[in-house]
């Protein structure tokens, strides 16, 4: 899963590389989401890269009825990913990142729990891994990885290491 989460902080170095403009007008998170899944479609050759895909294979996505998640609107309040890194037809779902703005004043926690649900192996067809990725203006201010349904603390300390690395992280000589 390292080799996955490098060609995240490759992408990220190439969005903050392009998108100076987004980021400066402070532009809202779709944008933002669109421009970094571009930018994520070429670090991984042979999949397929969408934003807000809301389908496993011929299903929709939809979690069992009681959770915390919301999935019966296309509003931006339901399951369904910011960006996924999948093989469509399969279903065979390699990555979910949820991007969040650092101003973002809405609560964390959603965009958390839709991640430890797309990665939870017990739900459906679980994304191998997933990534929560806040942005500032220059920097990433915080970053999470999910797999297996929870925070997975390794990766999520890799990811920060890699992005401080790359001059990434909010802080680090870069804001």
């Amino acid at each position: 899963m390292q080799s996955e989460l490098n060609k995240v902080v490759t992408a990220l170095r190439e969005f903050y590389a392009h998108e100076t403009y987004l980021l400066e007008k402070d532009l809202g998170e779709r944008a933002l989401t669109h421009r970094l899944a571009v930018t994520v479609e070429g670090q991984f050759p042979g999949w397929q890269v969408d934003c807000n895909y809301d389908r496993l294979g011929e299903r929709t996505l939809r979690l069992p009825h009681g959770t915390i998640i919301s999935t019966d609107d296309h509003l931006g309040k339901s399951i369904y990913p910011d960006i996924v890194v999948h093989q469509r037809e399969i279903p065979n779902n390699l990555l979910a990142i949820e991007l969040r703005k650092e101003s973002n004043h809405q609560p964390v926690e959603h965009d958390q729990h839709k991640l430890q649900a797309l990665t939870d192996p017990h739900l459906w067809f679980a994304y191998r891994i997933g990534v929560l990725v806040i942005l500032e203006k220059k920097a990433v201010s915080s970053s999470e990885v999910y797999a297996g349904g929870t925070i997975d603390p390794v990766l999520s300390g890799f990811l920060s290491r890699q992005l401080k690395d790359a001059g990434l992280r909010a802080g680090e000589g870069t804001a």
